[in-house]
């Protein structure tokens, strides 16, 4: 398929008008370009028919998932599509922003984040994304590293690539990117769904924190990596590089070094969900893969334990095991913990509160409701929602206004002004 020049100009479907920009890059399926649709910047993604299996097919698709619309902001949906040049056709979608950097680049050295709490973002808008996108009806069905653009500043994720996406139960002909297919996949035993998106997912994330793909170690490292092998490792036989059962296929010194040096560091709680994440039992039965809301609720907790030691050291400081300081060892043992009905967060400087925390049917981790300041060496906890909190002591009741602080103590009940409440332990 030849590039389309600057200048070059084609009308959509909804009588919009098309200029081309430049190229910004190129995928198997098609190029993208920075282009103006009817006076804004937008990208186009163009397609030849010849690459598609079934480009009538993909094109009805696209229309349908236009007309449904995007599950939340942070997917580069397709908005419009272009008429058809011969066999040659593109959607639009947003740009973009300059300042988010390609997943990929994060694997490979060629970009890092800013802080431990950006990777936690990263890991809650990626899980957040895919549950939004379930939750309306849609599987992903090719889900990889080539999938998502992060703020290495924030961990804002902007999702792309959703020209697969299709309704729960159709097919759109992917099958995926290897080494991110679910082993029924690979094994050519179903199509892609919601089970395998959740297997997707957990690569995307093993890769996220450990830096090494999950089934690649000494038994899934072959000196020639040929359709035999691929389909050995990530179909027929697939095992965990840490799986505690089975050791036959460890990562090995030299090769793996993100799998042998950062596994250790994790919290005790997000190592055990990628062991269930890819145990056998997970492997070969989808049903038993985990599921988004398990993922959002344990990056959830993860960020309020992320606590900076006086030595300058970032760790989680998980209240369950007390674990010392990754840098000097020192145990930091808190003197508050705000207990509330899924969380136990650690009350340091640092330490916030969201809805998920204050609102009991709330999944909501963006939304800031309170947070920790120290007065005259004191914790105290400011309201920030615009509701009164009542904090109860010994029988006496207290109201918080909003914008209002109160200092805490141990056994002080606080009622958020919902149906949530904590003790302060």
């Amino acid at each position: 398929m030849s590039d389309l020049q600057k200048g070059y100009t084609i009308q959509t479907k909804s009588s919009k008008k098309v200029v081309v920009d430049h190229k910004l890059g190129e995928g198997g399926q098609g190029a993208v370009y920075r282009v103006d649709y009817n006076g804004n910047a937008k990208a186009l993604k163009w397609y030849s028919g010849k690459k598609l299996s079934d480009p009538k097919k993909f094109l009805e698709n696209l229309q349908n998932n236009i007309q449904r619309g995007k599950p939340t902001n942070a997917f580069l949906w397709p908005e419009d599509i272009t008429e058809n040049k011969g066999d040659a056709f593109g959607y639009i979608m947003d740009l973009r922003p300059g300042d988010y950097k390609d997943f990929s680049k994060f694997l490979i050295g060629k970009e890092g984040f800013a802080s431990t709490t950006a990777i936690v973002n990263t890991s809650l808008h990626i899980t957040a994304g895919f549950r939004a996108l379930h939750q309306k009806g849609y599987s992903y069905q090719d889900l990889n590293d080539g999938n998502f653009f992060i703020n290495p500043k924030t961990g804002d994720v902007l999702i792309c690539d959703n020209d697969n996406v299709s309704e729960y139960g159709k097919k759109s002909g992917i099958a995926g990117k290897p080494r991110y297919m679910a082993p029924e996949i690979v094994r050519k035993e179903k199509d892609p769904d919601m089970k395998t998106d959740a297997y997707s997912l957990a690569v995307v994330l093993f890769l996220l924190w450990v830096a090494s793909h999950p089934l690649e170690g000494k038994a899934g490292t072959p000196v020639c990596m040929d359709a035999k092998n691929e389909r050995r490792i990530y179909g027929d036989d697939p095992v965990f590089i840490w799986d505690p059962k089975n050791d036959s296929n460890r990562p090995v010194q030299g090769i793996h070094k993100g799998a042998i040096t950062r596994w250790p560091y994790l919290p005790v709680y997000l190592q055990e969900i990628f062991i269930k994440a890819f145990n056998k039992e997970a492997l070969f039965n989808p049903m038993q893969r985990v599921i988004e809301m398990e993922w959002l609720r344990l990056f959830i907790r993860m960020r309020s334990e992320i606590f900076k030691c006086s030595c300058g050291e970032v760790y989680f400081a998980d209240p369950a095991e007390l674990n010392p300081c990754t840098g000097c060892q020192k145990k930091n043992n808190f003197q508050f913990y705000i207990k509330t009905y899924r969380y136990n967060l650690p009350v340091h400087q640092r330490t916030k509160l969201y809805s998920c925390h204050t609102e009991k049917d709330s999944d909501d981790f963006e939304k800031l409701t309170g947070e920790i300041a120290v007065k005259d060496g004191n914790f105290e906890l400011k309201n920030l929602t615009d509701k009164n909190w009542t904090t109860t002591d010994n029988g006496s009741t207290a109201s918080i206004a909003p914008n209002a602080s109160f200092a805490l103590k141990k056994g002080l009940q606080i009622s958020f002004g919902s149906s949530a409440s904590a003790e302060i332990i």
